[in-house]
């Protein structure tokens, strides 16, 4: 349904749904929505490099450059904003990840390079709450780390939960992977997806058949490691069965260092792209060029990063939601929800 490979320039508007985002990134969830057909508003987003990429991509009606705690604080929103259809979020989550720190870092200050500023993180998701109080559209998704469904971190969801009921909106947590999604790249994540309408009950499963790298990787190859770096060497002598230079490392008896650098192989679901990192390919033990870091992560092909440069493009997509992963979602929102609601049929003219 939705195709790795596409085009901005071949979005097709044509469902009257309204979306707003919160900490939209480089617009990966916005341009699901798009996908889907819906119209996506406006957007807040903390980051001005980020905000200026999102900008010149998804060209938003309403652009708020700034914290959502300033945004929340704001007496002359327009009114388009009283009346979502979708308030769509992607709290920051690197307080919650896996490969993060996790309870150490819950409460404390920290500058994040979401903003580059000193903030809490851990509390993002409940200030992301306040403005569904503030806007109480029809819906609201919110995707996030698995690991905010793990461990201690249970108890931040418990209270999650507990705040969309209070706020009137009932609420279904899932945990998806886009690999099952049209997305060439397994990324597990939990969707927070709530109505205040008194929709039925969601489902959400997709089992698309996963898309090897092989079969969307550039035919060019990347760049290479400079010849007379220990990466460049551990490359060379890299097996399909490593997966990370660790792994080489390992097998050849050394300190297993280097867990970061990631080796996709052809016949490999490509791993989560992270903001910091850039992949090798198997084929020619080369980086991952931009098209790769595009196509694992269903960005568009004609998608402008502004700093056209590969780490930029992998700080990027690594940031963002999977557009196609949210288009499947927002896809099953309108057939199950939002199509078969009256007011939403009257916009269409029906």
């Amino acid at each position: 349904m939705f195709e790795p490979i596409w085009y901005l320039k071949d979005i097709k508007q044509d469902k009257p749904v309204k979306v707003f985002t919160i900490f939209s990134c480089g617009g990966g969830s916005s341009m699901g929505y798009k996908r889907a057909g819906f119209e996506v508003i406006g957007n807040c987003e903390i980051d001005p490099r980020m905000n200026s990429v999102y900008v010149a991509n998804n060209h938003p009606k309403y652009n708020y450059n700034m914290d959502v705690r300033e945004f929340l604080q704001k007496d002359d929103l327009p009114e388009e904003l009283y009346n979502l259809d979708i308030l769509d979020a992607s709290p920051p989550c690197s307080a919650f990840s896996s490969c993060g720190e996790r309870e150490d870092a819950w409460g404390k200050e920290k500058v994040f390079r979401e903003g580059q500023k000193a903030q809490t993180l851990d509390d993002l998701f409940f200030v992301y709450l306040n403005v569904v109080e503030k806007l109480k559209p029809r819906c609201t998704i919110a995707e996030n780390v698995v690991g905010l469904v793990n461990g201690n971190a249970r108890g931040y969801v418990n209270q999650i939960i507990k705040r969309y009921h209070e706020l009137g909106y009932e609420v279904q947590l899932f945990q998806l992977n886009s690999a099952l999604m049209e997305v060439p790249q397994s990324r597990p994540r939990v969707f927070f997806v709530a109505n205040r309408m008194g929709y039925p009950k969601l489902s959400l499963k997709f089992n698309y058949k996963p898309i090897k790298f092989g079969d969307i990787r550039s035919k060019e190859p990347g760049n290479e490691p400079g010849k007379d770096s220990v990466t460049y060497k551990l490359l060379q002598i890299a097996k399909n069965s490593d997966k990370k230079l660790a792994d080489v490392n390992k097998r050849i008896g050394k300190k297993a260092s280097m867990f970061n650098k990631t080796i996709v192989w052809d016949g490999d679901i490509a791993p989560t792209q992270t903001a910091g990192t850039v992949p090798f390919r198997g084929c020619d033990k080369t980086f991952f060029t931009i098209h790769d870091i595009k196509t694992v992560q269903s960005f568009p092909q004609d998608y402008n990063f502004v700093n056209n440069t590969v780490n930029n493009a992998a700080y990027i997509c690594g940031m963002s939601v999977p557009p196609n992963m949210m288009a499947h979602i927002a896809t099953e929102v309108w057939k199950q929800w939002l199509s078969k609601d009256k007011e939403i049929i009257e916009r269409m003219g029906v």
